[in-house]
Parts: structure tokens; C-alpha cells; sequence
């Protein structure tokens, strides 16, 4: 079900102009998304160490829009036709833990979404990621 939030976490939330939200912001143009471009940062002893974002194979038309998918679902296109490794999340955490393989502790820092999928937070855990935090804004941006 989403929005999903696993139990004993909540979601946090900084202003647009916080320095690592900032970063977040820059990756999206990085995203290879037409539906919903995401970004995420990984913080950890207050430097980015980790960064990524949903991209993949860029199209001409979104094949969740054509086939109508409801939020949260369909993200076997994603990775089927647009060629997309993973969500933003996972793709920051893949990248942090080629420098360090110990997450304990550190944050994460989304953008272009308001919430973060189960998968994501299941991974955000794993890691042992202490803090998702989002756009105060993310609400009224991005939720469609």
C-alpha cells in the first residue's frame, strides 16, 4: 500500500535550499525518468557520499503512462523498456557503498517524490540508513 512507511520511521522533511537537498535537486536532470524523475543524495559525517538517480534509457512516451499504471505499480516497464537499474534511493546507495561498506548511521535525501516504496525503505534499512528525508514541498510538487 502507499504512501508505505515502515514501522518505527517517518519521513523528515528540510527546506528546498538545504545544502544536501540542493544536491538531490541538481541529479534530476540526470534522471532518465519521463514520469517521475527522482533523486537521491546519501549523507554520512555531514558529506555527500552517495548519489543517484532513477535514470535509464531515455523514451519518446512513458510505457506506464500508456499503460495507465496506477501509483506505485508497473515498475516492470521501468526496468524492462526504459532500462532502469533501480529507483533513485537504491541507485545513491549502490554508489555510497563502493566507498564505504558501512552505512550506519547516515541519511538519505530524496527529491522528485513524496514518499519513498516499500523496496527503497527495505533497502534504506538493510543499509542500516538512519534518516529519509524529503522536500517540504514534495507533497504539493509531485504527488499526481
Amino acid at each position: 500500500m502507499y504512501p508505505y512507511l515502515p514501522k518505527n520511521r517517518k519521513i523528515l522533511y528540510v527546506k528546498p535550499d538545504n545544502r544536501f537537498m540542493r544536491e538531490a535537486t541538481k541529479l534530476l536532470k540526470k534522471s532518465g525518468c519521463l514520469k517521475q524523475s527522482t533523486a537521491a543524495v546519501v549523507v554520512k559525517n555531514k558529506r555527500i557520499i552517495g548519489r543517484g538517480a532513477n535514470a535509464g534509457k531515455r523514451v519518446d512516451v512513458c510505457p506506464r503512462i500508456v499503460h495507465n499504471c496506477p501509483t506505485g505499480t508497473g515498475y516492470e516497464y521501468c526496468k524492462d523498456v526504459c532500462k532502469q537499474e533501480g529507483h533513485a534511493e537504491v541507485m545513491a546507495i549502490r554508489d555510497a557503498l563502493k566507498k564505504t561498506k558501512d552505512l550506519q548511521g547516515a541519511s538519505l535525501y530524496l527529491d522528485g517524490h513524496w514518499w519513498m516504496c516499500k523496496p527503497c525503505w527495505d533497502e534504506i534499512i538493510r543499509v542500516g540508513i538512519s534518516r529519509g528525508y524529503l522536500r517540504k514541498d514534495s507533497m504539493e510538487l509531485y504527488k499526481k
